[in-house]
């Protein structure tokens, strides 16, 4: 084999001892886990924001982000139930770059796996201990959800993913909302296949071991736009593009029919400002809609502290190293905004 094999790294259990859990973290996450299962099987028409970062870059500003989510939070919890996203693994097109804090937990220094595991673990448990936030994060690598299962409420599988069949097959043993999003080109018979193999049982090797899955009900979709063989942005948020999904779903035997809508990258063809305008358009398609607002669940929006993106290096507190986000004052009127519309 072309690789070096450089450190064993510790055992699940190893991390999960080195750090736990408090009572306090568990009850939080469980009451998270509850209120989600809620509404994504239809019982509360409250609707999920998974907003927050692009990637997860640095702890301290992570946690102010999430504080100042907590405060919001109470001003609208009789409508929206916000999941920070905590996305400590960054999907790359080409495999070149930054690829988030489980590689590099210092951005500006070297790739180190374990430094990061115990990183992203320490940031997770943070936010739940500190902010009563069990937060979202993307499955990137299948097997290292185990390390982040018992803090995490909401899991993203990306564009680039969805079609592969360890995602989908880890994804219909979680017992919490797993978001499959179309895939890069758009089709969606992907993304709804992923859904239909996420709802099912299966038997598989995971993590050494020969697993049998139950099947995950609380699967779902992810409208996140797309982009042609020209390399051409396009959008899938609006009305008509919503009442399509509804007949997919209608035409599969499927439970619990759910969209969260992206409302950045090919949505927004990454102008990350249009987010509060894409927002607004989805709330109105709901109102025009029984069928679309029974549906839609909720939206994905990237925020941070600041507006916009800057290089890894960039040394600007709260402000993102990979895709542009919304800053905090737009972001705090966004969902206020959203509350007073829903």
């Amino acid at each position: 084999m072309n690789m070096e094999f450089k450190r064993k790294l510790p055992t699940l259990q190893e991390i999960k001892d080195m750090y736990p859990v408090s009572d306090a973290g568990r009850k939080a996450k469980k009451e998270t886990d509850e209120t989600l299962r809620e509404i994504f099987t239809g019982k509360s028409d409250k609707l999920v924001l998974v907003i927050g970062p692009c990637s997860a870059d640095r702890h301290d500003a992570v946690l102010d982000y999430i504080s100042r989510l907590r405060n919001v939070q109470e001003r609208v919890k009789d409508k929206i139930v916000i999941i920070p996203r905590i996305y400590t693994n960054k999907p790359r097109t080409t495999g070149d770059g930054y690829k988030g804090m489980l590689h590099q937990p210092d951005p500006s220094g070297s790739p180190d796996m374990l430094k990061g595991l115990l990183s992203i673990r320490k940031l997770h448990i943070k936010a739940l201990e500190e902010t009563g936030f069990s937060c979202a994060d993307e499955m990137l690598y299948p097997e290292n959800y185990q390390y982040l299962a018992d803090v995490l409420s909401y899991v993203a599988v990306g564009a680039r993913s969805v079609e592969n069949q360890f995602h989908r097959l880890t994804a219909s043993g979680l017992d919490i909302p797993v978001g499959m999003k179309n895939p890069t080109s758009g089709d969606l018979s992907v993304m709804m296949n992923s859904v239909t193999a996420g709802q099912h049982p299966h038997t598989f090797v995971y993590s050494g071991w020969e697993v049998k899955s139950k099947g995950n009900p609380l699967t779902h979709t992810i409208l996140r736009g797309f982009t042609d063989k020209y390399g051409h942005t396009f959008s899938n948020y609006h009305y008509e593009d919503i009442r399509y999904l509804c007949e997919l779903y209608a035409n599969l035997p499927l439970v619990n029919p759910a969209v969260i809508i992206d409302t950045n990258h090919a949505n927004s063809g990454k102008k990350w400002a249009e987010q509060p305008r894409i927002a607004k358009e989805i709330l109105h398609s709901t109102r025009h809609s029984d069928e679309i607002k029974k549906i839609v669940k909720g939206m994905m929006i990237e925020s941070y502290i600041e507006d916009g993106c800057q290089k890894p290096d960039g040394g600007v507190y709260g402000k993102s190293i990979t895709d542009p986000c919304l800053g905090w004052e737009k972001t705090e009127r966004l969902i206020l905004d959203i509350a007073d519309l829903r």
